[in-house]
């Protein structure tokens, strides 16, 4: 697999791994009160079971960490890939003259195999 490919495979990792982290604590994390200016409804805040136990409080503060542990090591890989990418040499137009080559050749392997299909087709 070339290093693009797998650029591309870590970085869809850790986009999967905070999309992961933020639906858990969204589910898990209990209820709190935005403002103390903020009006409540009528009935009060809807109950959610075992919501704001201490036990629940240490749960999600176990998996946030264990989570946010995963997203770093996702992100030190994508690091690393992007460490090990070659460095452009002489900037833009050396670029440039690289890719006017491989246009050149292309169309040159373009010409000979339109020879060789007209060949083909004579016989």
């Amino acid at each position: 697999m070339d290093i693009i490919s797998q650029l591309q495979e870590h970085a869809n990792a850790v986009a999967a791994v905070v999309f992961d982290t933020f639906g858990t604590l969204q589910r898990d994390a209990p209820t709190v009160q935005l403002s103390p200016n903020y009006p409540e409804s009528p009935t009060g805040p809807t109950p959610i079971p075992n919501a704001n136990t201490t036990e629940d409080a240490a749960n999600v503060t176990g998996q946030s960490e264990v989570m946010s542990a995963a997203i770093l090591k996702a992100a030190k890989q994508l690091d690393a890939l992007v460490a090990a990418l070659p460095i452009s040499e002489g900037g833009e137009e050396a670029q440039l003259k690289g890719i006017a080559e491989f246009q050149a050749e292309n169309d040159a392997v373009g010409q000979e195999l339109q020879r060789q299909l007209e060949a083909a087709g004579r016989l």
